[in-house]
């Protein structure tokens, strides 16, 4: 398989196996995953639309969730980052940004993939970027990145109705059905 196949689609063709089977982390990170693309995909798309400083922010939000989850992603591996904020003093181009986040949402899926069920629950401790101690299991470091990529691309959506353009639907019924078909079959049930 190539590397650059998406996470998603990696996932569904049973590439990765995972030591630790939280199948609900797992769908968390691959809606994660996918609703990232499809919001990335649309900044790209309507660039040329969009107000330069509406643009700007819309990306910046979602630098701002690309950097918290490759925050966790260090604290998960044991490992210090750079990081001094939790968004960086440059706006990356938002097709820079789209590879990056990929990449990241990979490298989550490889940390619930890397653990054993006794080492979901157990406590870390790690530094937030204020400087403050903080002390999360993994388990609840995955479910904070899940739950805080969704709130911040919420925000970015209702920016682009604003504008005047419809986002992506981001519902986990709508990624469920579109990569299973099967499910829309009456007996599927």
């Amino acid at each position: 398989m190539h590397p650059s196949t998406p996470l998603t689609a990696q996932l569904a063709q049973g590439a990765m196996t995972m030591k630790n089977n939280n199948p609900i982390l797992l769908e968390l990170l691959q809606y994660k995953s996918w609703a990232d693309q499809e919001l990335m995909q649309c900044l790209c798309d309507n660039q040329d639309r969009l107000a330069p400083q509406l643009l700007k922010k819309s990306v910046r939000l979602m630098n701002h969730i690309h950097v918290v989850d490759c925050i966790f992603s260090a604290h998960l591996s044991g490992q210090k980052h750079a990081f001094t904020s939790t968004n960086t003093d440059a706006t990356p181009e938002p097709e820079t940004l789209t590879w990056a986040m990929q990449e990241t949402n990979q490298a989550l899926v490889e940390h619930l993939r890397s653990w054993h069920e006794n080492e979901a629950n157990s406590r870390m401790h790690f530094e937030f970027t204020d400087g403050d101690p903080g002390s999360m299991s993994p388990t609840e470091m995955l479910l904070h990145v899940g739950v805080h990529s969704t709130y911040h691309r919420g925000q970015v959506s209702q920016m682009l109705k604003d504008a005047g353009i419809a986002p992506p639907r981001e519902l986990l019924t709508r990624k469920l059905h579109a990569q299973e078909p099967d499910r829309r079959k009456v007996d599927a049930c």
